[in-house]
């Protein structure tokens, strides 16, 4: 085998045996198999759970799956990468190692005995939230072992009382799992443990009440009975708390994105959505509206939608003086589906009221709708598109886009 492969960009040669033979890049958590082989940890684990059972080199059979860190291995990639910084090698960092199931198995069992002391309990949980917080695998197999069954077990267990530690670090590690359909029935039908996470809404610790709600968001977006989702968004206050969470400063980004698709989730309910305007979700959503990502800014814009179509909701936007600029000024900015949902807005809004068409032109909407038009968005963007223009034909100014050739040859033709 040569000592090593082609030169890359960088100008340095990286050595053979420092890449992995699956993905030929430098290995980052090299690991041996059973026949004695390295190879790069995501390579070979993506190799097996593809349905391999073989060796890639050699072609022998994995009789076992175990992995082996290869410590020395590690130890001399770094120790190359660092003599080859002038070159922009960066040290690999030292990997963490995945949960043992055996370990997870353990700490599961003494989070769950009540025979155990509420310390010991807590020492496990919290153990199993840094496991948790580390990798994705972590969070793998710690799900596959009745983790979440153990964590709600603990977490409702004294909901009548004020929150202890054990509750409150259980729901830091559900948190950030996601609910099968059974346990999310397990909890929506419960109105103690409704009422329970809602009261962690207005909890002292901003942390918590995060918390709560993405666990809250994940029952209600898991629950396919309607009678529990609209019993869940209609309790007191919930729409009040989910608000206040989204208003939080940005300084706690994690607050705005649980917070939005926590209200997304309680406004899929069409008869409770007067509650969430009552609560204050529309300032809360223009005000948010330019510093959410971009999945979070679709979810929004879906939400913007939602309440557009409640009388309440209409008459709140239209009230606020950025609504109509913002939506216009988003239309093709973010993506497909943003651009569907500001467009819908817009319609609502403008079927409501002569005042709104007018500060849309004044906005150039005119311009916006024909580029999205003629452009490659989704088919129910362009209809929202070409039925707000048609709505809109009695606002255009004189010698305005109707008479351009930009609207002759888009594919909307004037009404």
């Amino acid at each position: 085998m040569p000592g090593s492969l082609e030169p890359l960009d960088l100008g340095v040669q990286i050595p053979y045996h420092f890449r992995c033979p699956i993905s030929l890049e430098l290995m980052r958590d090299p690991v041996i198999v059973v026949t004695g082989q390295t190879y790069d940890r995501p390579s070979i684990e993506s190799w097996v759970a593809t349905g391999n059972t073989t060796c890639p080199v050699t072609r022998l059979p994995l009789t076992d799956f175990t992995l082996i860190p290869n410590h020395t291995l590690r130890r001399l990639i770094q120790e190359w990468c660092v003599a080859n910084r002038s070159y922009g090698v960066e040290r690999i960092p030292t990997p963490k190692q995945p949960a043992d199931p055996v370990m997870v198995r353990s700490l599961l069992s003494q989070a769950a005995s009540e025979s155990n002391s509420s310390h010991a309990r807590l020492s496990a949980l919290r153990r199993l939230r840094g496991l948790a917080r580390d990798s994705d695998k972590n969070r793998s197999v710690i799900s596959t072992h009745n983790a979440r069954e153990v964590l709600l077990g603990v977490l409702f267990s004294e909901t009548n009382s004020n929150s202890s530690e054990l509750n409150l670090e259980s729901l830091a590690i559900l948190s950030s799992f996601p609910l099968s359909e059974s346990e999310c029935l397990l909890v929506s039908s419960d109105p103690d443990r409704i009422s329970y996470l809602i009261s962690l809404l207005s909890h002292s610790s901003i942390d918590v009440r995060v918390n709560a709600a993405s666990l809250l968001e994940n029952v209600v977006a898991g629950t396919r009975s309607p009678e529990n989702r609209a019993e869940i968004s209609n309790h007191d206050e919930v729409f009040d708390r989910i608000v206040g969470i989204l208003n939080y400063p940005l300084s706690y980004p994690r607050a705005m994105k649980v917070g939005i698709k926590a209200l997304f989730a309680l406004c899929l309910v069409k008869q409770h959505r007067h509650k969430a305007v009552e609560a204050g979700a529309v300032e809360a959503l223009i005000n948010r509206l330019a510093d959410f990502e971009k999945c979070d800014a679709e979810r929004a814009l879906a939400t913007v939608e939602l309440l557009c179509r409640i009388p309440q909701g209409c008459a709140a936007f239209a009230s606020h003086a950025l609504t109509v600029p913002l939506l216009v000024k988003i239309i093709l900015k973010i993506s497909d589906r943003a651009t569907e949902y500001a467009a819908g807005s817009l319609l609502s809004l403008c079927s409501a009221a002569e005042r709104l068409q007018r500060e849309a032109v004044a906005a150039g909407v005119l311009t916006q709708l024909l580029l999205l038009v003629q452009s490659d968005c989704t088919e129910r963007a362009k209809r929202k598109a070409q039925m707000l223009l048609k709505l809109l034909r009695d606002s255009w100014p004189e010698k305005s886009i109707r008479n351009s050739d930009d609207f002759a040859c888009s594919d909307v033709v004037p009404y």
